[in-house]
């Protein structure tokens, strides 16, 4: 660190050094809590040892604050987790675990803001939701806006619980230039790191596009770095500092390929430090100026809060508390889950501790890196697929491009951060395997895992009961354990006999899983019972029978079952019979014109679809939003 920085750093603000022992003081004035939280970033920050990054305020709060070292979200994708954040329960368990689901969240229940409101709080946010819930933000919020400050409340001596959002850092100002040369625009040319300087993560291939854009990464995290000085000066303009209770935390991993989207840790571990003045000290469970290992997760977020401003945790909140009094012990494992990422499924589900972590595959015959429209603009997913077509990628970038993936990954991240070698077949880890695969399957049957249920069979859940999906899993008698034994099968006797189940999702797993094995002599002989399911009263259920028809023997059977799906009134449906016709490549063919006909489907996802089978089908490269 030169001279320049360090005196930037000393003069940044004042930050109380002493600390009070936890329990020691009783304060009867509560506490003013912000939160600076920012988009799209892994812990690529200096004080968290990266050379990389130029981040002296952020350094400075976590020299006076609790760095954790441990803290992840519960999904690598900023709706999902922000749906946990806000309702502090694992998006899957609401049925808001697919981008841009608007799950419903139910009457009886309430986002953690209403509690602090009730408390006495003025609750502010600037500006983003994206809880991917249907919601009235005027029953959350007191102010979410551009202009909502706690400057905006009518006492100044009203508590306020307020959000800052800072959108410098998404996946848009890196891969944009433009949007990124204004987010740095005031940040002085030496506090900013060149294209050549960067280091460059072992899966990614070192050329220049690469470089650039992993260069804007962190040179946008300084810029990130101004912004939080500016609201710690106005805390301190406003006699706030000694009163109030400071989180920093991104959201996510940072937005290029195998960090955003992905449950490796370079897409769920980020950047948490919080800091309290002397007189909120003691409700730190460690000493000011310590680096923590304690594992947090997102959906300890809310309970924390509400613990600190002294209001009971609601008993639906699947989070802990890991600040305050009366802490429950800390917890054993984070855990993280991935479903549908824009137009794609790839139901992926995480479970770390502080040694190792588990990736549970449950569609592992898709590819490890699905086209996915967003993504693909980005200079970095170019350098991959021209790597890819080169032969050029390093050793560690071409598992990104494996048509297949493997059922389960186990990493000692402790010895492998990067999480670069599979142990999940070495026999030494055979307890640790098995332990980590329990821990997952007990918390998916515990929070009613919603993603192990199409999601088209989800919404319509809803609709026929008229309850949200979260009030469904809990009053219907369903087979959930059944449901997830069939979703991870692979013998061909359980999957038969789960064809003929009278539950729509055990049908549905019993036939896309034996799509999966299309070649095995054993799968062959399900075709017959297959042929049944196309005419399943339930349409994903024909689908995913359609779909293992298709890759086991001639597709003139099935592919009308396909197509006429497509003109679905569903539109979860009509996603699902594009992916599959995508999927099946040149089988396809002949109903192009299928296809076409729904290039201007109201579903922009289905749009993204269809236009990406028709170019690999015609050799073109049409470019669809």
């Amino acid at each position: 660190m030169n001279d320049k920085i360090k005196t930037l750093l000393m003069g940044i603000f004042l930050l109380g050094s002493v600390w009070v022992q936890a329990g020691s003081v009783e304060n009867e004035t509560p506490p003013n809590i912000l939160w600076l939280t920012t988009e799209d970033i892994g812990p690529e920050i200096g004080c968290y040892g990266d050379e990389n990054a130029t981040t002296p305020v952020i350094d400075a709060l976590a020299a006076k604050g609790v760095k954790y070292d441990n803290a992840f979200a519960s999904a690598p994708v900023c709706a999902p987790a922000r749906s946990s954040i806000i309702t502090g329960m694992f998006a899957p368990s609401l049925g808001s675990h697919h981008m841009r689901s608007t799950g419903k969240f139910p009457s009886a229940l309430k986002y953690f803001p209403q509690y602090l409101a009730e408390k006495g709080y003025y609750c502010t946010n600037n500006n983003k939701t994206d809880y991917n819930l249907k919601y009235d933000v005027t029953e959350i919020w007191d102010e979410s806006s551009p202009r909502a400050h706690w400057r905006n409340r009518k006492s100044a001596d009203q508590p306020f619980f307020a959000v800052f959002n800072f959108g410098g850092t998404h996946e848009s100002a890196v891969n944009g230039e433009a949007k990124h040369l204004q987010i740095i625009e005031d940040v002085s040319a030496d506090l900013l790191i060149s294209p050549d300087n960067v280091s460059i993560p072992p899966y990614f291939p070192d050329v220049p596009d690469v470089r650039e854009l992993w260069a804007r990464y962190y040179n946008n995290i300084s810029a990130l770095d101004f912004w939080i000085k500016d609201f710690l000066k106005q805390l301190e303009e406003d006699g706030l500092a000694e009163n109030t209770i400071v989180f920093f935390y991104g959201d996510h991993g940072a937005g290029v390929p195998r960090h955003k989207r992905w449950l490796y840790d370079s897409g769920v571990r980020v950047p948490m430090i919080v800091y309290a003045p002397d007189q909120h000290a003691h409700l730190l469970p460690v000493k000011p100026g310590t680096t923590t290992d304690e594992l947090v997760s997102f959906v300890d977020l809310a309970p924390t809060v509400l613990n600190i401003a002294g209001i009971d945790i609601p008993e639906n909140m699947q989070g802990r508390a890991f600040l305050g009094k009366n802490l429950s012990p800390e917890r054993e494992y984070v855990y993280a889950a991935r479903d549908r990422m824009d137009e794609r499924y790839d139901m992926q589900r995480a479970v770390r501790d502080k040694q190792y972590k588990y990736i549970r595959y449950y569609d592992p015959a898709k590819p490890f890196t699905q086209y996915m429209n967003t993504p693909e603009k980005g200079a970095i997913m170019a350098a991959i697929r021209e790597g890819e077509r080169e032969g050029s990628l390093p050793k560690h970038g071409k598992k990104l491009m494996q048509s297949s993936k493997p059922v389960e990954e186990l990493f000692d991240v402790a010895a492998d951060p990067y999480e670069l070698n599979n142990l999940s077949g070495d026999p030494g880890y055979k307890d640790v395997l098995q332990r980590m695969r329990e821990a997952h399957k007990e918390w998916s049957a515990g929070i009613y895992d919603a993603g192990l249920i199409p999601e088209t069979i989800l919404r319509r859940w809803e609709e026929q009961f008229a309850l949200p999906i979260y009030n469904v899993l809990r009053t219907m008698d369903l087979p959930m354990e059944e449901i997830q034994q069939v979703a991870m099968a692979n013998d061909p006797k359980i999957l038969k006999k789960g064809l003929n189940h009278p539950n729509e999702a055990v049908r549905f797993w019993a036939a896309y899983n034996l799509g999966n094995e299309e070649k095995n002599t054993g799968y062959q002989q399900t075709l017959p019972f297959l042929g049944e399911l196309l005419q399943d009263p339930v349409p994903v259920v024909r689908l995913a029978a359609a779909r293992a028809i298709c890759k086991m023997s001639s597709p003139d059977r099935a592919m009308k079952t396909i197509t006429d799906e497509l003109k679905n009134e569903d539109e979860w449906v009509r996603l699902y019979a594009a992916l599959v016709l995508d999927e099946l490549g040149e089988t396809s063919r002949p109903v192009m014109e299928n296809l076409e006909g729904v290039m201007d489907d109201q579903n922009k996802y289905v749009v993204r679809v269809a236009n990406h089978a028709l170019n690999h089908l015609q050799g073109t490269s049409n470019v669809v939003r």
